[in-house]
């Protein structure tokens, strides 16, 4: 019954271990099991009958998704585990009673907006290159901005050999020493603000994230969260360019 299989990865995050890039790494690192056998990269699996582990612990399948908003601090790191035991964004929803892992990510030293989901079609559509699913962050920039500068982060800057693609830029504040922008980007390559800014030799005092699509932070106090509301999944959904038919809780 071939067609009733899918792919392992896309079962993992279907079912909230992990998004499809991490779930590949486990598999990678012998860490999953299909049916008591070690796993492989390209391995794929009948939800329905087969049993999947990870690190020994079976993966359950569970037709309802919850969607979180988290205003995540400075300081911590976005996953759900870390080896080197430093704070990670899993202490901030350790309440939530599904298993939800992160939309994307925020580093270490940023702040803002992070969506954390076990739908796994969700979190994959946001994150895929060719969606361009809008987000906004404010942006806290030393020592000043020229508009020679402001036509650059808008038009596009060239990092790791590749030109970004048009951002929109706006100066929010300006004062001495320091200016404060909006900017939206429609892709998330690692660390793209900053990189941006550094090609500019302009250095981020502060990074913020304030909304993913049509999803705003808004005043969501730092370290708390949130589930979304339906509107705002269906919102989130369509800007995603799919369908609105999961169930869900929360």
């Amino acid at each position: 019954m071939a067609e009733s299989k899918v792919r392992l990865q896309k079962f993992m995050a279907d079912n909230g271990v992990a998004s499809r890039r991490k779930s590949e790494e486990l598999i990678s690192s012998g860490k999953v099991r299909v049916n008591g056998v070690v796993a492989s990269i390209g391995d794929k699996v009948d939800p329905k009958r087969d049993k999947v582990t990870v690190s020994g612990k079976k993966i359950t399948v569970d037709s309802e998704n919850i969607y979180i908003m988290l205003h995540k601090p400075r300081g911590f790191i976005t996953t759900m585990n870390d080896e080197r035991d430093r704070n990670c964004v899993a202490q901030l929803v350790s309440d939530v009673k599904k298993r939800v892992y992160p939309i994307g990510r925020l580093d270490r030293e940023s702040e803002g907006l992070l969506l954390l989901t076990n739908d796994g079609e969700l979190a994959n559509a946001i994150t895929h290159p060719k969606k361009h699913v809008p987000k906004t962050y404010r942006v806290t920039v030393r020592p000043s901005v020229t508009e020679s500068q402001i036509t650059a982060l808008s038009t596009g800057i060239e990092i790791d050999g590749r030109v970004t693609m048009p951002s929109e830029v706006h100066v929010l504040e300006k004062q001495e020493g320091r200016v404060v922008l909006s900017i939206t980007i429609y892709e998330g390559r690692n660390r793209q603000i900053r990189k941006m800014c550094e090609a500019l030799s302009l250095e981020v005092a502060r990074l913020k994230r304030v909304s993913v699509g049509p999803v705003k932070l808004g005043m969501l106090a730092q370290g708390k969260y949130r589930y979304l509301t339906d509107d705002e999944v269906r919102k989130l959904k369509i800007a995603a360019g799919i369908d609105n038919k999961s169930k869900r809780t929360k």
